[in-house]
């Protein structure tokens, strides 16, 4: 139960920073009188992404009772790192100037916050698959 809360506190935090940090912690740009940036559409996008990354924490903490459930929970929020380590870099991208504030502190805290995520989620399936003994075996591979 302790190791479950923490995981799911885990995730929520990041899934929290994730969603918000663009907004308010690591804050992107200022728009133009152009129209909108690329970064305001990203740190969007980040909102979503990261309100899943935290509900899939809420879910570990509510829901997670069994290794299996917690494993599937768990390379989802894994996923939700990826995506969160994408948006910035491939995806959607942040401004092209490299003196902006989304280049200088959005940009890395969202690389080293989603690859942390995608790490920790990973991680934390692995480790839960081999625990329950089903670490990528069917049925049909015991005959």
């Amino acid at each position: 139960m302790r190791q479950r809360a923490l995981t799911g506190a885990a995730y929520v935090a990041l899934g929290a920073l994730i969603a918000l940090g663009p907004q308010f912690v690591f804050a992107i740009c200022d728009q133009t009188e152009h129209g909108v940036t690329t970064c305001f559409w990203t740190a969007r996008a980040e909102l979503g992404v990261g309100g899943a990354a935290a509900a899939l924490g809420l879910l570990v903490i509510l829901l997670g009772r069994t290794p299996g459930v917690c494993a599937g929970l768990s390379a989802a929020f894994a996923v939700n790192g990826v995506l969160a380590l994408l948006l910035p870099d491939v995806l959607i991208g942040v401004c092209e100037h490299p003196h902006m504030a989304c280049r200088l502190a959005t940009l890395p805290a969202l690389n080293l916050i989603g690859a942390l995520a995608a790490l920790l989620g990973a991680a934390n399936a692995a480790r839960l698959l081999k625990k329950s003994g089903k670490g990528g075996k069917t049925d049909g591979d015991r005959a």
